[in-house]
């Protein structure tokens, strides 16, 4: 019961109707005001206070007013003797409630064990859904003291319930290694697999599995690889927690995780093994998870220093084109000084003619190709000098699925690739003539030439390169789905399982429209309304620091470093938009 009333509140909840005062008529003194109090108390909570402190000043005070009695007469009410018990009775028959009983609470922690505990985790929400049930039921609810009683009586059988359905599920080879994990002293050859590792991995694997992936690179790849496969040497059941929530399975995962190898140990069979389970089954969808991560990093990464490279080494050369500087200074002076005159007249002669911009944009493409080739030629080096040791552990790693037949040649080229990983490349650099290699929606046109030589081959290296970058972008569109990932999952087990039975209510939770042309309607509506005001600020020089410039001849919207992140906020959210997102990435340059 809240202490605290509003004067609007304690007339509109504590004020005594005509049926209330009919009660207290034939009661005087203390007795008259403890059962006004309890009469109302017991119409708020559906229970009796468990002593006169746990009853609002206020409130006293305003009944008292009512029932024209002292308010400190409250004080000298009586809750030991048979006066309250009358009064109790007297006002559960009013409300058509009765006392409960110990089969009410038995049924009470049934309920709660069977429905409850698995979806609700918090003792305090559990503990109000006992108080909510009573009410429904016209059943007075126990003390508080009991219900938490109850609501503990109840989360034990059921965890003892859970272990108990846990460790049904898990074979004898699996329990095994799961102890192995924590099991202490000398390993023998009892707990040591087929290929002459310890099956659960001991502790060193334990401390292991916890751990987050490094920072991107190579080795954090294939240490995840690795972590992943140890994982799945445990050979949990895939459906070992099908029928239990998510909440719950990471709830125990949680308390595991921060449980010494020691402490496991000491618990009884059935817990400890539950908790190494969850422990591992969420940490198998986990590093999944981190391992697709890792992969769109890494090429980004990948592409990211080959053009880094590029650049520092053609930087300087590309910047000596002679009298480059002066004829743009001459261009810009030109245009300054009119600029309604047309190009013909106005630009043409500052640069000596035609003649010499078309000559000026030949050399700027010629030195854009060097370019992108160059990038090109440094991404097959570095990928097959270092970062191809990646893809064998990947492909056999990830178990990767599409939806949509669109995407269908990419799956095909990683078949073909997973057919090639035990081939060297010193027995073949292309594949056999025999093969049909998919090259549309896999190749770019840009990199046509560099995979497909002039005898109809296609080479391995590049291929490969073209593959995971394609990979990598229908990963990140979710038109390829890993199997056993959570946030790189199947999308259609995104939706609801009721989802195709209450679209509608689905539609309305989201606030989105059920007809699709409705929704591209408003969208389309929403990006033209914004583009207008980011142009206005373009023209007005209001956008914060953020520009369209040319990087490498196309279109790149640059944000000024010079700025500071609050100022940029500031200036999207003026303009209804988050301060989120930035430049857009690259992959390959084409």
């Amino acid at each position: 019961m809240r202490q605290e009333w509003e004067p609007e509140d304690l007339i509109e909840v504590w004020t005594l109707l005509e049926d209330d005062m009919k009660r207290v008529r034939n009661k005087s003194g203390a007795t008259r005001l403890g059962f006004a109090l309890l009469l109302k108390f017991f119409e708020v909570e559906a229970r009796f206070p468990e002593s006169a402190k746990e009853m609002p000043t206020a409130a006293v005070e305003y009944v008292a007013q009512q029932v024209k009695v002292p308010a400190q007469a409250w004080a000298s009410y009586d809750w030991q003797g048979d006066r309250i018990k009358r009064h109790r009775k007297e006002i559960r028959e009013a409300y058509g409630f009765r006392a409960n009983t110990e089969e009410d609470q038995e049924r009470l922690a049934q309920w709660l064990a069977a429905e409850l505990c698995p979806v609700e985790l918090s003792r305090e929400r559990l503990a109000a859904a006992v108080v909510a049930r009573c009410r429904n039921d016209h059943i007075e609810p126990p003390a508080p003291k009991q219900v938490g009683r109850l609501v503990g009586r109840a989360v034990k059988d059921f965890e003892a319930r859970f272990c108990r359905s846990t460790l049904e599920r898990l074979t004898h080879a699996t329990r095994s290694r799961l102890e192995d994990l924590v099991a202490g002293g000398e390993e023998t050859d009892e707990g040591v697999d087929g290929d002459g590792a310890v099956a659960g991995g001991g502790r060193s694997h334990f401390a292991e599995l916890k751990t987050d992936p490094g920072a991107p690179g190579l080795e954090s790849l294939l240490a995840e690889v690795n972590k992943l496969q140890r994982v799945r040497k445990l050979q949990l059941p895939a459906d070992l927690f099908a029928d239990v929530s998510e909440k719950l399975v990471d709830a125990w995962r949680a308390r595991a995780s921060k449980e010494y190898p020691a402490n496991l140990e000491r618990m009884k069979p059935p817990r400890r093994l539950t908790l190494l389970a969850a422990l591992c089954h969420v940490r198998q969808t986990e590093i999944t998870d981190s391992l697709v991560d890792l992969f769109i990093q890494l090429v980004l990464k990948i592409n990211t220093r080959a053009e880094r490279r590029v650049e520092k080494e053609l930087g300087a050369e590309l910047k000596k084109v002679r009298g480059k500087e002066a004829m743009l200074l001459r261009v810009a002076e030109a245009a300054l000084s009119e600029p309604a005159g047309t190009v013909r007249r106005v630009i043409f002669p500052v640069v000596g003619g035609e003649k010499t911009l078309k000559a000026l944009a030949a050399e700027a493409a010629a030195n854009e190709a060097r370019y992108k080739a160059r990038v090109r030629t440094v991404l097959r080096s570095s990928y097959s000098a270092h970062w191809r040791r990646m893809l064998s552990p990947l492909l056999k790693a990830l178990e990767l699925k599409c939806n949509n037949t669109a995407y269908r040649p990419v799956m095909d080229a990683i078949d073909l690739l997973k057919r090639y990983l035990e081939q060297p490349l010193k027995e073949g650099a292309f594949f056999d003539e025999a093969e049909t290699v998919p090259l549309e929606g896999v190749v770019p046109d840009q990199w046509r030439a560099a995979v497909v030589d002039d005898k109809g081959r296609v080479e391995r290296i590049p291929y490969e390169l073209c593959v995971l970058v394609s990979l990598r972008d229908a990963l990140r569109r979710r038109e390829i789905w890993v199997v056993g990932a959570n946030r790189w999952r199947n999308p259609e087990d995104d939706l609801p399982a009721d989802f195709e039975d209450n679209r509608d209510v689905h539609y309305a939770a989201i606030r989105q429209p059920q007809d699709a042309g409705e929704f591209i309607d408003a969208l389309q509506g929403k990006l033209r309304t914004s583009l207008d005001r980011f142009e206005r600020a373009l023209a007005e020089g209001t956008t914060g620091g953020v520009a369209i410039v040319k990087k490498r001849g196309e279109p790149w919207i640059r944000v000024s470093p010079g700025r500071s992140r609050r100022s940029r906020s500031r200036w999207w959210r003026s303009r209804g938009r988050s301060s989120g997102g930035g430049a857009p990435s690259t992959c390959w340059t084409s």
